[in-house]
């Protein structure tokens, strides 16, 4: 019987000056033996932002102060167990919504089937990825440049996106790669907390397991996919384009735009004075400085990411259109969002670069986002950032001037 061998190492995914998506795949030749990886991420920011305007009845917000936000942390276990076969256990510290330390989820990464050792199992796996589990839904390319919880060096800027497409969720992943082309196909039950029992729309009543099967077996499922073209085309430059559809005709609480517990970067911004002592709660409004149509009972989205990168200059777009239904209404949100950055120095680890996003809605509604700053990357596992961000509301529910803007700084670790 062989040893169990527990080493510390790198996790390298999303570590360094250099744009990073899907995973490469581990192969046979990877696999020196039964042995685990440890990893953490670390983040801290110092804000210093103010409100601007008032909510629409003319009532104040809460007056914002400058200082340090609540330190947030990850701790991630892999585990190599055969040839071509992962584990990844993830888990959050500390984060502004939870803050004691809670699983985000685990999940299982089959680059091979050392179980299934024939020929034509083996042509296919050199190609294909399987991933199952509970985990981050590889749905666009948005999720790959966010900031999650303690780990922010994939993310240039400070804010993730307005309308943020984040969840995790029990999902199940196919993905093929061949000569720069990818298709993916996979399902999931698009929730964070799946459940057989609920209640009604109208929350009155229960409903057993027999109502969430009514009209068929895949009535909580949810079914997405990415297909597109991501190659090194000299050792100047790389393009990538994907697209990524999302399906769900029917959740008792979707949560593809209302999946990150851990909360925003945006500490505090736009709440009203009025709420007391939950005014001062940094979990009590977790989400704010987004927006977008929350939980849902129904959606069909897509979202288009190009992605280009020549020599030091690299630009990453996103567009997205989400239509569906909440438990109050039907939704249509458009979603904007383009990134330049120019990478400079020895080996590319200062930057400089500018972010804007844009989201709207059915209502002629609209939010507007600048993020402009630079980062430097001390080491491929030390990231220091500082921005200055201006977002705008036009929204019923705030003054016509509404918004908030200023100086963030973020410091952040992965290993």
């Amino acid at each position: 019987m062989k040893k169990l061998l527990l080493s510390l190492g790198l996790i390298v995914a999303g570590v360094g000056v250099f744009a990073q998506f899907e995973e490469p795949k581990f192969n046979n030749n990877d696999f020196t033996g039964i042995k685990g990886k440890l990893g953490a991420d670390f983040a801290l920011q110092y804000q210093a932002l103010d409100n601007v305007g008032t909510l629409a009845s003319g009532a104040d917000f809460m007056p914002l102060g400058y200082g340090l936000n609540l330190p947030t942390a990850n701790f991630t276990i892999n585990g190599d167990l055969a040839p071509g076969v992962r584990v990844t256990l993830e888990t959050y510290l500390s984060s502004r919504h939870h803050n004691e330390a809670w699983v985000k989820g685990g999940y299982l990464l089959l680059d091979q089937l050392p179980f299934l050792s024939t020929e034509a199992n083996k042509k296919i796996m050199d190609n294909l990825t399987l991933k199952i589990g509970v985990m981050e839904i590889n749905y666009g390319d948005g999720h790959f440049r966010r900031t999650d919880n303690g780990a922010a060096l994939k993310n240039a800027f400070v804010g993730n996106y307005i309308m943020d497409a984040f969840t995790t969720a029990p999902a199940l992943e196919a993905m093929y790669q061949k000569n720069g082309f990818i298709a993916m196909v996979a399902t999931t039950s698009g929730s964070l907390d799946p459940v057989l029992t609920g209640y009604t729309d109208n929350k009155d009543s229960l409903t057993n397991a027999a109502d969430f099967t009514t009209y068929h077996f895949m009535k909580e499922l949810a079914f997405y996919g990415k297909f597109g073209y991501d190659k090194q085309i000299n050792n100047d430059l790389r393009v990538r384009i994907t697209v990524s559809p999302y399906l769900q005709t029917y959740s008792h609480r979707g949560t593809l735009y209302g999946g990150d517990r851990t909360g925003s970067r945006f500490y505090s911004v736009l709440v009203p004075a009025a709420n007391g002592s939950t005014a001062t709660d940094i979990k009590s409004g977790h989400t704010t400085g987004r927006w977008g149509p929350g939980s849902t009972k129904s959606v069909t989205s897509v979202m288009i990411n190009p992605f280009i990168k020549y020599k030091g200059l690299e630009v990453f777009g996103l567009y997205e259109l989400a239509t569906g239904s909440t438990t109050k209404a039907d939704f249509t949100y458009n979603q904007l969002a383009i990134e330049a950055l120019y990478r400079f120095g020895k080996n590319e680890q200062f930057y400089l670069g500018g972010k804007y996003n844009t989201v709207s809605n059915q209502d002629s509604e609209k939010v507007n986002r600048i993020e402009a700053g630079g980062g430097w990357f001390i080491t491929k596992n030390i990231l220091s950032k500082l921005e200055y961000v201006d977002q705008k509301y036009n929204t019923t529910a705030y003054s016509a001037d509404a918004g908030f803007k200023g100086l963030m700084f973020e410091a952040a670790i992965s290993f």
